[in-house]
């Protein structure tokens, strides 16, 4: 016997509401159109032909021809405005340091550092900069960001013993034990991890108020690419040894300058305007 109460209803009627569909609402943090092409361009996406078990969650599908698996946009976008939220909150931009052992993401990390305030150390970390307070370059700041979780291990080793969590970015073979936050993305690529930094700072930016968001932001995105050395400095010896040839005046054509053309004089002879009817002739005093 079914104890619901059937006051009220009408025999063979039922009153079940039918499924509403609504549209999705669109976010102020959804990335444009314009943000996805620029990933997809990058190269964002492409992961390696290695997975680790921690990344699965992160993988949209796989190439059959090459292998390589396919990271899913949608949580890498995610991930990255939820980092933008992270380090917005906190007071001190100082507080936060970017590591890149890397080659390709040094000119990205000073960027970023040069745009948002924070600390960076590129190349090299040494051991003992989060520990050792003896060091020199000893520093306690609140967070971390990495480039890299496999050659930034060090770093992130630190970080486990005093305690600072880590942003990084991972790709599909990264290793993820003391990273608290991933972002998924090809952390391989030239201007893939350009443009993630460029994404990131951008981001932070505009939650912070220096920016808003319906004004393209001022600063290319090519600012934060690689650039190798040897290129730079091949492109200075072309520029030089380049001939200079000195600017020779034109000439052919009339001189601008000059060209004042004289009013003709009024008709008249001179000295029609004085009258000398009035003066004393010569010798009369």
């Amino acid at each position: 016997v079914s104890t619901q109460s059937t006051w009220g209803r009408q025999p063979g009627k039922d009153l079940r509401r039918a499924p509403q569909f609504e549209m999705p609402v669109k976010s102020v943090l959804d990335p444009t159109e314009d943000d996805v092409r620029k990933m997809l361009a990058s190269k964002v996406h492409l992961g390696t032909k290695n997975l680790s078990k921690p990344m699965t969650r992160y993988v949209h599908s796989r190439n059959n021809k090459t292998g390589i698996h396919l990271l899913d946009l949608h949580a890498t976008w995610q991930k990255l405005v939820l980092a933008a939220r992270v380090l917005v909150a906190i007071e001190n931009p100082a507080d936060v340091c970017v590591i890149s052992a890397r080659p390709y993401g040094q000119r990205a990390s000073l960027k970023f550092s040069q745009y948002t305030g924070a600390q960076c150390i590129v190349g090299r970390f040494t051991p003992g900069t989060f520990t050792n307070q003896v060091q020199e370059r000893f520093v306690q700041p609140r967070i971390i960001l990495v480039t890299d979780p496999r050659t930034d291990h060090q770093a992130i080793g630190e970080c486990s013993y005093v305690g600072i969590p880590v942003i990084g970015f991972c790709d599909t073979d990264s290793p993820l034990n003391h990273v608290d936050l991933a972002i998924p993305c090809n952390n391989r690529g030239q201007k893939a991890i350009g443009m993630l930094f460029w994404l990131l700072t951008r981001e932070i930016l505009r939650m912070r108020g220096t920016i808003a968001r319906s004004v393209p932001w001022e600063v290319k995105v090519d600012l934060f690419f690689y650039r190798d050395p040897e290129d730079v400095l091949k492109k200075e010896e072309e520029q030089q040894q380049l001939p200079i040839y000195p600017t020779i005046p034109d000439h052919s054509g009339p001189d601008k300058t000059f060209d004042k053309t004289l009013e003709p004089a009024a008709a008249g002879s001179w000295g029609d305007e004085n009258t000398w009817d009035g003066a004393p002739a010569w010798g009369e005093n």
